[in-house]
């Protein structure tokens, strides 16, 4: 067989009977999630019970537990994507650029891009939802499993772009991670104060550049 021939069988496995099956189930996951989320904004997570969504969703309550696991994983879902991409953003770095360096990038894009997970987006819909998030107690310590996997597998590209030992890419995952968290809830506060984005925005690249800058004094390697 030819490469062209290989290629062209590869994107058919791509799009054959498995990848459909599983953009199928992806889709479904997506729609139960954004069906969760429109219930919980109108009435309140604490008041809308999981036979509600299921209801909402047209399916089974058993249905519903197969694909997520507790009722907060029906909000976090739409963080699934992000739970490893600093990891992804490390290991598709261009050659010669260092990890840190690749993570700084990467997030002033998102900060030019007004990407939602960095706190720069005053969309009604976005404000709406980081207020459910954020007002939920149970929402909020459930988040924090996402960042200890999050932490986990960027500690796992860390190791593989710089070597050093598992404790000190943890450490060094852990502190990148924080980073971009307080980042993104600085922004977000200020905006839900009242601050428009054209405004938070320049402040909010200095203060990305400001904490890049002294990652690098303590974390050397990765530097």
């Amino acid at each position: 067989m030819t490469s062209a021939d290989e290629t062209t069988a590869s994107e058919s496995a791509a799009t054959g009977p498995t990848g459909l099956r599983a953009r199928k189930k992806q889709r479904r996951y997506e729609a139960i999630s954004e069906t969760a989320i429109a219930l919980f904004l109108e009435k309140g997570f604490e008041k809308v019970s999981v036979a509600e969504v299921a209801a909402a969703a047209e399916i089974s309550k058993p249905t519903l537990f197969r694909y997520f696991a507790s009722k907060e994983d029906l909000v976090l879902h739409r963080f699934a994507d992000h739970e490893d991409e600093a990891a992804r953003t490390v290991a598709a770095r261009p050659t010669g650029l260092t990890a840190l360096d690749a993570l700084h990038h990467h997030f002033l894009d998102g900060l030019e891009r007004h990407d939602p997970v960095t706190g720069l987006n005053d969309a009604e819909g976005v404000m709406a939802f980081h207020r459910l998030l954020y007002g939920t107690p149970s929402l909020v310590a459930r988040l924090y499993g996402y960042q200890d996997r999050s932490e986990q597998a960027l500690a796992t590209a860390l190791l593989a772009a710089h070597g050093g030992n598992p404790l000190e890419a943890r450490l060094a995952a852990a502190q990148i991670v924080a980073v971009h968290r307080v980042l993104a809830e600085e922004n977000w506060h200020r905006i839900a104060a009242g601050e428009p984005v054209a405004e938070v925005a320049p402040t909010a690249v200095t203060a990305a550049n400001s904490a890049f800058d002294q990652l690098r004094t303590g974390l050397a390697r990765y530097a």
